[in-house]
């Protein structure tokens, strides 16, 4: 086994172990942090494939934006030692299946794709011609998924504000 194999399975166990404790810990704060080292990972396999416009754009966007955004607003609401409520069974079940059945399509998916050889250039990854690709609206540019991505991560501030701004029911 190569160096550049043990290089990429070490990545590749970063980023799964710590997105997987993202979403399991009970611990807000301890799910940001392993978000966080998800997103290092994720980078860290972008700097490994060569793409390190991208990689430092993961980096200074969601490493250094989002995630200490999410951090910020943690601290800002005063919940970070606070635990998340447990889920109902019927909550974990769907969630475990809705996870099976994403799965199950991206496998099916990848099983009746024909992969087809190509004799086209490989395309530098340089800022100008990733700029062409990503804002083009030809059938190789990716200006809609571009717009759909920007609307997600709107609702995502907006039901960020409407949770921050909820109050915490009066204990007695």
């Amino acid at each position: 086994m190569s160096g550049s194999t043990i290089i990429f399975y070490m990545l590749a166990a970063l980023t799964l172990v710590s997105g997987a404790l993202a979403v399991t810990t009970r611990q807000i704060f301890r799910a940001a942090i392993f978000l966080l080292f998800s997103l290092i990972g994720i980078a860290g396999l972008y700097f490994w494939m060569q793409y390190d416009f991208v990689a430092a754009v993961q980096i200074v966007v969601y490493v250094g934006g989002i995630t200490v955004l999410i951090i910020f607003s943690i601290f800002l609401t005063q919940q970070a030692g606070d635990l998340l409520p447990r889920q109902k069974m019927g909550r974990q079940v769907f969630s475990a299946l809705a996870a099976f059945c994403g799965f199950a399509l991206t496998m099916l998916q990848l099983y009746q794709y024909s992969f087809k050889n190509t004799t086209a250039q490989p395309v530098l990854p340089t800022v100008s011609n990733i700029g062409d690709r990503m804002l083009s609206v030809d059938e190789n540019g990716f200006a809609l998924p571009f717009e759909v991505v920007s609307m997600l991560l709107l609702a995502a501030l907006i039901g960020c504000i409407v949770i921050a701004l909820r109050s915490k029911p009066a204990t007695t």
